[in-house]
């Protein structure tokens, strides 16, 4: 059965998708872009900012719906420059220090709302 999963600690969705979706112990976590959730607006600074607010955002929709990064087998990141792939690399490393999922990264021509990174995630428990 389809669960709908929705979070105020995370990004509202800025279109008609949810935040993520679990499905036979499985979560799908929409694309998130480095938005503070309080603000609904997108964060100052670089790539380092950037990539610390999307992961941060995609760890709060992961523990609403009782994953952690542990869970997480699969992302595909886009970066809006692929200059920035090293320094992302090195952010996103400190979230996945162990059990690294499998991951695709690509670069976009533009992003929403100017983001310099976006990045989807699918866990399974």
């Amino acid at each position: 059965m389809k669960k709908v999963i929705s979070t105020s600690k995370a990004p509202a969705a800025i279109g008609p998708y949810s935040q993520a979706v679990e499905v036979n112990g499985t979560l799908y976590v929409s694309g998130q872009i480095p938005i503070d959730p309080a603000t609904g607006k997108l964060i100052e600074g670089g790539i380092n900012e950037q990539v610390k607010q999307v992961l941060g955002n995609i760890e709060k929709i992961l523990s609403e719906a009782g994953y952690t990064f542990k869970d997480v087998v699969k992302t595909t990141c886009l970066l809006s420059d692929i200059a920035d792939f090293k320094a992302m690399n090195e952010v996103y490393a400190s979230f996945y220090s162990e059990n690294k999922p499998a991951r695709a990264t690509y670069a976009v021509k533009a992003l929403p709302m100017g983001a310099l990174i976006e990045i989807e995630t699918i866990a399974v428990k």
